[in-house]
């Protein structure tokens, strides 16, 4: 039998992780980051009402009044509030095709157009959820009055989530206005951790 080769000191010891960059490109993008995080509990939130109110239908013969539009209401908020998370960890979806076959310099300058672009539509964005929130939040005369679901129970439902969908862009103009102002210092946007990412 012949003897066994030495094994070197790098395959008896576990290898350690190679750490990855961190995607989140500034402090503002980290507080939107850890505020995602709580919203993501939103959909939990969302599955256990509509659980309660399939016992409550179909083992108790109750069915709610509630349980429906309140799902619909979260649901609309943590797919609003995704946009912003999206940006602040960089896993939007982007085509790379033009931007891996240039060398770096041009690179600075494809992330430069990119915020700048991203700037101007989460601007344009906003200005047209502000109109939005606007009318469903005001009556013709111009009073405060939010718009209602129309339903039995009739909560304020789509007003405040037109009123979310206006904070989220907002939240994406600062952000992309932060990224700007990066990429035109010269900081390079970070490459997503993820290997999902297009």
């Amino acid at each position: 039998m012949s003897p066994q080769p030495p094994q070197s000191d790098d395959y008896k010891q576990p290898r350690e992780a190679v750490s990855q960059p961190d995607p989140v490109r500034s402090a503002f993008d980290k507080g939107v980051v850890w505020c995602a995080r709580g919203a993501a509990w939103l959909i939990f939130v969302a599955m256990a009402i509509s659980v309660f109110e399939v016992v409550m239908r179909y083992g108790f013969d109750s069915p709610t009044s509630w349980v429906h539009e309140s799902v619909v209401m979260l649901v609309a908020i943590s797919f609003a509030l995704g946009g912003p998370a999206a940006l602040a960890s960089n896993r939007h979806i982007r085509v790379r095709i033009l931007y891996d076959t240039v060398g770096p310099g041009f690179k600075r300058w494809l992330d430069r157009f990119n915020d700048l672009v991203t700037f101007l539509f989460c601007v344009g964005m906003s200005y047209a959820a502000y109109v939005m929130f606007w009318d469903a939040s005001h009556n013709p005369l111009g009073e405060w009055q939010l718009e209602r679901s129309g339903t039995s129970w009739n909560p304020p439902f789509p007003a405040l989530v037109k009123g979310m969908i206006m904070l989220a862009l907002m939240i994406m103009c600062v952000q992309a206005f932060i990224h700007l102002i990066q990429s035109l210092r010269g900081k390079p946007a970070p490459e997503p951790t993820d290997e999902g990412a297009a």
